[in-house]
């Protein structure tokens, strides 16, 4: 018999508050379009992108990230020392150790937290809430912060017609802590790792590092590209659409709803058309509120959930109490699903 004693968490967790930040600077399409050759219009329909905002040398991803949740902890109700562990997903904080996260949690005035970042592209936000869950309910950490953020213009090959149009910058955080009733659903999550090659970074940091030409991509001036994300827009596109309504409706059934009980849909905001074509395939009814930030946020990777969480809320467009169900997915290919109860 083990001599180990259970754990004392709380019987569920839920999320708290939720804060967002976007930097200052806004970018319109036509500033895009300076180094591709494409329009305005093309730019829209595709994607649905009218503006996205760019951070400055200031607004590093601590910085962007404090800001936000600053905001998620007050919106919580609770002090900053109460936060009993950081998570940070990011794939756009450049520094390989220490995590972003102890730097996040020491400026934040939490008390020692433990603090650690992963790396799961654009279902990081999904990830990161399925271990802040799990460490509330197990009783490793009363509060757990868990955090999106990316400056993804610093990995934003400007002449690259697919994907220089895409990409913003932007930090969202949670609070997730103790609830007496369900919060958090069962999370739907997985990876696919045969299909890696459809969304990747161009170059490793070592080639790079190397700096052999003869091996690196040249700008239109001859110089050696900063490593950049690259896709391939068309099989992301087919199977984010129809790999991931299957995902979406796994969640619902793990949560033990139907369609008709959602208030709120919050996909990652990689697309536009991504979004409306599973909005049509999972049946949603007309009152489900859809999440459409990426026109004037772009795509934030692991930020995109928690921004666009944020902002309906602040709009009123959604309430506090209402049933969401949120999807991320990208890179890896991975992805994360769960239905929760909004702030």
């Amino acid at each position: 018999m083990s001599k180990i004693k259970p754990s004392k968490g709380a019987p569920y967790a839920r999320i708290l508050g939720v804060g967002g930040y976007r930097p200052t600077r806004v970018v319109p399409n036509e500033v895009i379009l300076e180094k591709i050759d494409s329009s305005d219009e093309w730019i829209r329909s595709r994607s649905g992108i009218e503006t996205r905002h760019w951070a400055s040398p200031e607004e590093t991803v601590a910085a962007m990230s404090i800001e936000a949740s600053g905001k998620a902890i007050a919106n919580a109700g609770i002090a900053a020392s109460q936060i009993g562990a950081v998570v940070v997903s990011t794939v756009s904080h450049f520094s390989q150790t220490p995590a972003v996260a102890t730097e996040i949690a020491d400026k934040l005035g939490t008390d020692k937290a433990a603090a650690f970042d992963i790396s799961a592209g654009c279902a990081g936000f999904g990830y990161g809430l399925t271990l802040a869950k799990g460490m509330v309910v197990e009783g490793s950490a009363e509060y757990v912060l868990v955090i999106g953020v990316e400056r993804l213009s610093d990995l934003t090959d400007l002449e690259d017609r697919a994907t220089a149009f895409l990409f913003g910058d932007g930090a969202g955080a949670v609070v997730v802590g103790p609830s007496q009733e369900p919060g958090i659903g069962p999370t739907v999550w997985g990876s696919e790792g045969d299909k890696s090659e459809t969304i990747k970074q161009t170059v490793s940091w070592d080639r790079f590092a190397i700096g052999d030409v003869s091996e690196l991509p040249l700008d239109s001036e001859g110089n050696v590209k900063f490593p950049a994300i690259t896709q391939e827009g068309q099989a992301v596109f087919r199977w984010a659409v129809f790999e991931m309504a299957k995902v979406a409706q796994q969640a619902l059934d793990a949560a033990g709803i139907s369609p008709d009980d959602l208030d709120v849909f919050i996909p990652h905001q990689a697309n536009v058309r991504i979004i409306d074509s599973m909005v049509k395939t999972l049946k949603l009814p007309e009152h489900v509120m859809v999440a459409r930030d990426i026109r004037t946020t772009g795509n934030t990777s692991a930020a995109s959930i928690p921004l666009a969480m944020e902002r309906l809320l602040a709009t009123g467009e959604a309430k506090s109490g209402d049933t969401a169900l949120v999807i991320g997915f990208g890179a890896g290919l991975v992805y994360a699903a769960t239905v929760v109860t909004l702030p």
